[in-house]
């Protein structure tokens, strides 16, 4: 069941990577052509600011989840609802907090960010683009949390999958319509509420929870240890746009969210597989299974690897054409920075590689063991993104994330030898070896065969099959050398469920 339950997690999480990506990809470039990048640019910015908030979660959802793990698998309902009736009394604390943070941010954005825009625009556009994040805190994220212990993550994908394109669809109609910014960010905020609402109502439904129970605040005790490891993701995820907005301006910053655009719906696909065996980790843990965890997460390490390897490869060796296309009729900013480009993408690849160790933390619960390599990772990240912006403009900031991961990548290698999993560091290096031989194999792919410029959509669909066929061949083949075993069992669990 575990098994079944990862794979309906993982292609869920999969579609609902690919229509992200492809709503991502429409939305912002007919925001740059009806309205300009500084407009774009304030949109990202923005949902960077109220990303924020975030940080105030101090790690409560990833402790929730592991709370509920054992509970869930005896089917405790009187402790389910303890520990979901806690969670959701602090969250809505957040949304309060949130609400007053919204407006602080909506009145000083327009000068913390030198934007020409005027005052009163900005301040409503704020407003408007809170609206779902505070939904989604007061009304949904602790049933998310709930569904996601349970092993039940394709049931919040579905309806996400649902409103994204939903939301993508009306902003397509309002755009063609010629309405202005602000009136389509507000009509299309309303979707998004769908969500939080609908998750609400349908695990109470599902689980029977009890309101009457009084909230297990003791469950969730390590949630302020959990802030080492949130803070880590908040610091990866956010400094670099931030630091963008405050030293370079907009125009940066729409040029970065063009390239975190694609490059996270990269990353998104790739983690997707990772996050969704979380839970089953969890599970096995609570159940004293090491033997099994170990196995499934060799398994797990390498149908990462695989996947990464060739969605990454594929990606440096397509990105700049995609970008160049793009933007074609954008003249208002230079998107085409090889570097910085280049740089992204080892980024996003180790950033990759490094959640696969932090998922096993998480399912583990070690968070207060671990917080403070988590801490040195955010202080790493910031310190260096405010230095190296300076010296490599947009590029240093993300020269400053590559050193932060590879710390926290050398931490976990370190960290799984003497607890969780038990296992000499020489496995974690192989690992890493067959992964440069792939990547370096489809680097020489890329300068023997592929280096024509396409001139449009097409010729760079024709150019990206045989691109991404040769890269996941490479994958495929150097993993099934080196780790046989394991290729051969996933194709095995694959086919069994297919065939159930």
């Amino acid at each position: 069941m575990r098994t079944k339950k990862a794979i309906y997690n993982a292609a869920s999480s999969l579609i609902l990577q690919a229509v992200t990506a492809i709503c991502g990809f429409i939305l912002p470039r007919m925001i740059i052509s009806a309205f300009g990048s500084d407009m774009n640019g304030a949109a990202a910015a923005i949902s960077e600011f109220l990303g924020y908030i975030t940080l105030l979660e101090a790690g409560v959802g990833g402790v929730t989840r592991a709370a509920l793990f054992k509970p869930l698998s005896q089917m405790d309902t009187v402790k389910i609802s303890g520990i979901v009736n806690a969670t959701e009394g602090f969250f809505r604390k957040l949304a309060l907090l949130f609400f007053v943070y919204t407006l602080g941010l909506a009145c000083v954005f327009k000068y913390i960010s030198h934007t020409e825009l005027e005052w009163f625009f900005t301040f409503s556009l704020v407003i408007t683009l809170s609206i779902s994040v505070f939904a989604q805190y007061y009304f949904g994220i602790t049933y998310s949390i709930l569904l996601q212990a349970d092993q039940n993550q394709y049931i919040p994908n579905g309806v996400q999958m649902l409103t994204t394109i939903l939301n993508t669809l009306l902003s397509v109609i309002l755009l063609k319509l010629g309405c202005g910014f602000l009136f389509v960010k507000m009509a299309t905020a309303s979707v998004f509420t769908l969500r939080p609402i609908f998750l609400n109502y349908f695990a109470k439904k599902r689980y029977q929870l009890d309101k009457r129970v009084p909230p297990d605040y003791d469950a969730i005790q390590q949630r302020w240890n959990g802030l080492g490891q949130h803070l880590a993701f908040f610091i990866t995820q956010r400094t670099d746009i931030t630091v963008v907005t405050l030293f370079l301006g907009l125009k940066s910053v729409s040029v970065y969210s063009v390239y975190y655009m694609v490059l996270n719906g990269v990353y998104n696909i790739s983690s997707s597989i990772c996050g969704s065996f979380e839970s089953a980790f969890g599970n096995m843990i609570a159940k004293e299974e090491d033997d099994i965890l170990r196995d499934r997460f060799h398994m797990m390490e390498t149908l990462t690897s695989i996947v990464a390897l060739s969605l990454f490869s594929t990606t440096g060796i397509l990105l700049f054409d995609f970008i160049r296309l793009y933007t074609s009729d954008v003249a208002d900013a230079d998107y085409i920075i090889i570097p910085f480009g280049i740089l992204f993408v080892i980024s996003n690849g180790l950033y990759s590689i490094k959640q696969n160790y932090h998922s096993l933390v998480l399912a583990a619960g070690h968070y207060k063991q671990t917080q403070v390599a988590a801490y040195v990772e955010a202080a790493l990240n910031v310190v260096l993104s405010c230095l190296f912006v300076k010296i490599w403009g947009i590029s240093g900031t993300i020269v400053a994330t590559i050193i932060a991961s590879a710390y926290k990548i050398i931490y976990y290698m370190l960290y799984l030898k003497k607890a969780i999993l038990f296992r000499p560091i020489r496995i974690t290096v192989v690992r890493m070896l067959v992964n440069f031989i792939v990547a370096v194999s489809c680097v020489g792919y890329y300068f023997l065969f592929a280096k024509y410029i396409p001139g449009s959509y097409f010729a760079w669909i024709m150019k990206a099959i045989p691109a991404g066929l040769v890269c996941a061949g490479n994958a495929l083949f150097w993993n099934w050398v080196c780790y046989r075993r394991d290729v051969r069992n996933m194709f095995c669990k694959v086919w069994g469920f297919l065939k159930a």
